[in-house]
């Protein structure tokens, strides 16, 4: 199965797939052409950025600069938590928030997610499988016929799981942290 996944991303396809927390749309993301079609199917607009997954410390830092106050917050939570950063490098540019040229991005712990971001050799974006200003679904049940529809690959894996929440969103300002989403 997995296989067929990375050969869907390849080719520039979206995928739906369970993460570390809830149900995700992704695609490469260093592709802009696949990051364009995401924003479509969520009905989002372009200038909100989206959170992209890594599989480990050594890509998260090919991408960024990583702040020695994140480092430590990386190792400690045992949560997935996503942290945003400045000044992405190697990413699709209509990932990046132009506001601040920054990208929120977490480091997964899920086997099956860590295993296709390393397989793929690059990070994955991941952003809740809905259309914008609905509900965030917590299950596969949940997921809208419309964005079933408009992915090329769904992952057969996990679907009568429920998850239970998103992952906390921080931003590092100088030395101090700042919560975004809990």
């Amino acid at each position: 199965m997995i296989n067929d996944v990375l050969s869907s991303i390849n080719k520039g396809e979206i995928i739906l797939y369970p993460t570390d927390t809830v149900w995700g749309l992704g695609c490469d993301a260093t592709d802009e052409k696949a990051v364009s079609n995401i924003y479509k199917i969520k009905k989002r607009e372009a200038s909100k950025s989206l959170i992209v997954l890594v599989s480990s410390f050594d890509m998260l830092s090919e991408h960024v600069d990583v702040p020695s106050k994140a480092k430590d917050l990386i190792f400690r939570f045992q949560k997935p938590t996503t942290i945003i950063y400045t000044n992405p490098r190697g990413i699709a540019k209509n990932i990046i928030n132009k506001e601040d040229n920054s990208l929120a991005i977490r480091i997964v712990k899920d086997d099956f997610c860590k295993e296709l971001i390393t397989r793929l050799g690059k990070p994955l974006v991941s952003t809740s499988a809905n259309i914008s200003g609905n509900p965030t679904p917590k299950s596969f049940r949940e997921i809208e016929t419309g964005i079933l529809d408009s992915v090329d690959y769904i992952v057969n894996l996990r679907q009568e799981e429920i998850a239970t929440k998103s992952s906390t969103i921080l931003k590092i300002e100088g030395e101090e942290v700042v919560v975004i989403r809990e």
